[in-house]
């Protein structure tokens, strides 16, 4: 792990660098970049595949991103913009560090800073030129229909007109990755039909609807109350079901410990929840969370009771007192993302 001076450097490398690549970095790009965040991202999707003629959605992956960056052509993309060598060598001597596995330094070829605050720039620098560039051109030059493109971190979705376009991306995406050292992940990187008519037609053929998983969101294709189409987005079920247990996990630790410290821990977990996942359209999940939680806390206080039960009366208290009522707290995606843009795609 790096030492306090190398964080401190880290960080005055990073603010520098950010002002210079922030000019270069292109508008679907919102991992790890300064005023972007993922709710950002996450109405770009909605967005683009319900205003473009999307019919088709790549979701893919990258498999061990962080892990298999290579060195080698990190340097030369990086001095490729900055030519202030005193730079390159910090960075290089923080990519030579290597790492300690079983008291023994090991060094690699591949792979970001471990635990440095500088390893999301370097992997924003990486794929800025493996595929953003890349992209931005094959959509010029290649593509025939619409294309969207967002990306996040090294977490990436796309929506084609045209199934032959998908296709040929994918094969084209990874001849692109194998030269940089890259890989999809082959589990996680999927082409569904997705689109405003992809449900109609899947139904017509006897098939299910397809769903799109990004940034712990489930995507399914839907009617809005005025009958036109829009993309509905849910809590990912793995994620409910493991924030539920972790909380089940740290109740438990905390069994003896007087019910307002234990309402306020809850009433954290609820509010981090809400602000995340309190996105229209999602207001059933984040409610049956609350109940989850609730549900978990007079189960432990019954653990703790000497009658072995807590009364419902006394529990509805407790809920009122500590756990805030469920709400949606984002605007929908259409009015945050003309906010933002101000006209400016970003999307394309």
């Amino acid at each position: 792990m790096p030492t306090l001076e190398d964080k401190l450097v880290q960080r005055a490398v990073v603010e520098v660098m950010n002002a210079i690549y922030e000019t270069d970095f292109l508008g679907f790009s919102y991992g790890f970049r300064p005023r972007r965040n993922p709710h950002q991202a996450l109405d770009a999707v909605a967005v683009g595949i319900k205003s473009r003629k999307v019919n088709w959605v790549l979701d893919a992956d990258i498999r061990d991103f962080f892990g298999t960056l290579v060195h080698e052509w990190l340097v030369k993309f990086i001095e490729h913009r900055v030519k202030d060598k005193r730079v390159v060598r910090l960075i290089q001597k923080w990519l030579a560090a290597g790492v300690l596995e079983d008291g023994k330094r090991v060094r690699s070829e591949v792979g970001t800073v471990q635990g440095g605050s500088i390893s999301p720039l370097l992997a924003n620098i990486y794929l800025h030129y493996v595929l953003d560039l890349w992209v931005r051109r094959w959509r010029q030059t290649v593509a025939r229909g619409d294309v969207v493109i967002v990306r996040y971190a090294d977490d990436f979705v796309l929506g084609f007109e045209h199934r032959q376009e998908a296709e040929r991306f994918l094969a084209d995406v990874r001849g692109r990755f194998a030269r940089f050292g890259l890989e999809l992940h082959p589990e996680k990187t999927r082409l569904i039909e997705f689109g405003r008519f992809a449900a109609t037609d899947r139904r017509d053929r006897g098939e299910g609807s397809r769903k799109l998983n990004f940034l712990g969101f489930t995507h399914s294709c839907a009617k809005a109350r005025a009958g036109w189409f829009t993309v509905l987005r849910q809590t990912m079920r793995q994620r409910w079901q493991a924030k539920l247990q972790a909380v089940r996990t740290e109740l438990k630790k905390r069994l003896h410990d007087p019910v307002p410290k234990v309402g306020a821990y809850l009433r954290s977990v609820i509010v981090g929840h809400t602000r995340y996942y309190g996105v229209p359209g999602n207001g059933p999940a984040i409610s049956a969370f609350h109940k989850a939680i609730a549900r978990l806390w007079h189960w432990i206080l019954g653990r703790r009771s000497q009658t072995g039960n807590v009364p419902w009366d006394r529990m509805r208290t407790y809920v009122r007192r500590w756990l805030p009522s469920p709400r949606i707290c984002h605007p929908y995606p259409s009015q945050r993302l003309a906010v933002m843009t101000q006209g400016r795609s970003r999307m394309r």
